[in-house]
């Protein structure tokens, strides 16, 4: 009776296992891709980083706020990176635009263009929350 119960507790132990090493193999593959050289002998994060770097003087203290805010809903695990790319992406709106500043319009564009489609809803519920008009923010949406 006792082997039997053992021998099923092993299997699904070592099928636990299994699967928890494949899902975190695939965060770290992902992370490896991120990183691989692509465009011009840069990776997505040295270009992202080049965007951050090139509007950082842009940035005012009340955009970087309402940033973190716009970001708190992220899992802290991942809120280091969906800063850096969501940033990323509005810099890189902010340097095809000329921008002299970031601004909340701008930095609300490029943060609905940085993540994905799944988490739109999400969003729109935080948006809303701060009382901005999502009806003007559609277009981006999809």
């Amino acid at each position: 009776m006792i082997q039997g119960w053992m021998t099923w507790f092993v299997i699904a132990w070592g099928l636990f296992m299994v699967g928890f090493m494949a899902i975190g193999g695939f965060f770290m593959f992902r992370k490896f891709l991120k990183r691989l050289p692509k465009h011009g002998g840069k990776s997505d994060y040295e270009i992202e980083v080049d965007h951050v770097d090139q509007t950082r003087h842009l940035w005012m203290q009340s955009e970087k706020d309402l940033l973190e805010e716009l970001v708190s809903p992220v899992p802290e695990i991942f809120r280091d990176v969906a800063r850096m790319k969501i940033a990323g992406k509005i810099g890189e709106l902010a340097l095809a635009e000329k921008a002299p500043a970031i601004s909340e319009e701008l930095l609300i564009r490029g943060y609905i263009l940085a993540t994905p489609k799944r988490d739109h809803r999400f969003l729109k519920k935080k948006l809303q929350e701060k009382n901005f008009d999502v009806n003007a923010y559609l277009q981006f949406f999809s």
